[in-house]
């Protein structure tokens, strides 16, 4: 067994900061779009909403599908494909007028993110990484994507109030480009063998799909992904309009804030601030104890958190108090799932496995992005779809309680033995 002994930083994981960094801000702005494109065309919420849900089904149907370009010709190559793709998805976006074309070309998008985010970017820095520090590198990787959400969704607000959107979708296509500048720095790494040399892809996915733990961990992660995309397609929107009437005394303007517009965006960056201290101290309890119960954790805090919002008045002080505790919570599972991914099934085709898993947070994003909408134009707001996200959260709690975090080779190695 090869075990790597790089440092925690090295150019592998400053590049990877900055493809993801990049990546992420682009796509955590998308729901500052929802209310300018469906005005512009007087289009139902529900229509640009399953853009967005498409947009992240194709994010989780290519993510496998990168991770296994990555480690079949080379991470450079797949990072290359994917930033093309997420450039000419963006830049065909900016001349859709019907919404099949932007939910056509969303596919496009989804395709990008997917060759440019965790899947491809998480396996890179995983097998760049020793045994000791790769949970901190795994969660330094995954806040860079919460750097990129600070200022993602307030740089798209301040642009379309001086331009118009279709101009924002050009300059971010140009913006994703610029990630090409740092795969000359994200030299192939060997990876790390875990498993045996003569296993091929097939046999370690095939045991994989076979194991009880792999298939609790891919249910898990759909909770994630429906609170996450339903909360960065939607919650500009709920704010703006259920904060709205609950501002009789100013308190926006003595915040320096100027519209609940406005508070919409800078709680999608807030969420994006406290979530690079959540990812951080999750990579570093995940180096120190058993990452399932962190997991459990954190879906029962969002479970009690989101639950509390919707009961309280909506003000402009809960919403914030709300993005500042949703951050410390937001991406915090990705280095855990990620890791337990690592150390269950080893690194070797960590990329694919991880994809697989994330396929399924995938598919939470598209029926909470989609179910946003549509229950928006059926009911006039999002209390019901928001309720759902409490329940989904607390049944993943529960399922990441039997997750078995012994690897699977020794497993099975034990159970030949025994």
């Amino acid at each position: 067994m090869t075990v790597s002994r790089a440092p925690l930083f090295n150019p592998v994981l400053l590049a990877a900061c900055f493809v993801i960094l990049v990546s992420f801000a682009i796509r955590a702005s998308f729901g500052v779009f929802q209310i300018p494109v469906a005005a512009e065309f007087n289009w139902p919420r529900a229509e640009f909403s399953l853009a967005i849900a498409v947009q992240n089904l194709a994010w989780g149907i290519g993510q496998p599908i990168f991770g296994a370009i990555a480690e079949k010709i080379g991470d450079r190559k797949a990072i290359f494909l994917g930033a093309l793709t997420y450039a000419l998805g963006l830049l065909l976006s900016s001349f859709a007028v019907t919404p099949e074309q932007h939910q056509a070309y969303e596919i496009l998008v989804g395709f990008g993110i997917a060759g440019t985010g965790f899947g491809v970017i998480l396996a890179v820095v995983g097998r760049a990484s020793s045994d000791k520090n790769r949970s901190m590198a795994l969660a330094i990787a995954t806040a860079a994507g919460s750097a990129g959400q600070i200022f993602g969704a307030p740089v798209a607000e301040y642009l379309l109030s001086i331009m118009s959107w279709q101009e924002v979708f050009v300059m971010f296509a140009a913006a994703i480009l610029t990630v090409l500048g740092a795969l000359p720095f994200m030299r192939s790494v060997q990876p790390v063998r875990i498993v045996d040399d003569e296993e091929t892809m097939r046999q370690v996915l095939g045991k994989a799909f076979r194991d009880p733990t792999y298939r609790l961990i891919f249910l898990g992660f759909f909770s994630c992904g429906y609170q996450l995309a339903f909360v960065t397609a939607h919650f500009p929107a709920l704010v703006t309009e259920m904060s709205s009437a609950v501002d009789p005394t100013g308190k926006l303007a003595s915040m320096g804030i100027g519209t609940t517009a406005a508070l919409g965006a800078i709680s999608i960056s807030m969420i994006g601030l406290a979530n690079i201290a959540g990812t951080l101290t999750a990579g570093y309890l995940g180096d120190r104890y058993p990452k399932k119960y962190l997991l459990a954790g954190i879906y029962t805090a969002r479970t009690v958190l989101a639950a509390a919002f919707i009961l309280l008045p909506i003000t402009p002080a809960t919403v914030l108090i709300f993005s500042l505790t949703m951050g410390l919570l937001w991406l915090a599972t990705v280095p855990l799932t990620s890791g337990l991914v690592a150390q269950i099934y080893g690194l070797r085709y960590m990329g694919t496995l991880y994809g697989f898993v994330f396929l399924s947070h995938q598919l939470g994003s598209f029926l909470g992005v989609w179910l946003g909408g549509k229950l928006y134009d059926v009911y006039g707001d999002y209390t019901i779809v928001w309720w759902i996200g409490v329940g989904v959260g607390a049944i993943s709690a529960i399922l990441h309680l039997p997750v078995k975090e012994t690897p699977l080779s020794q497993r099975t190695a034990a159970t030949a033995a025994g």
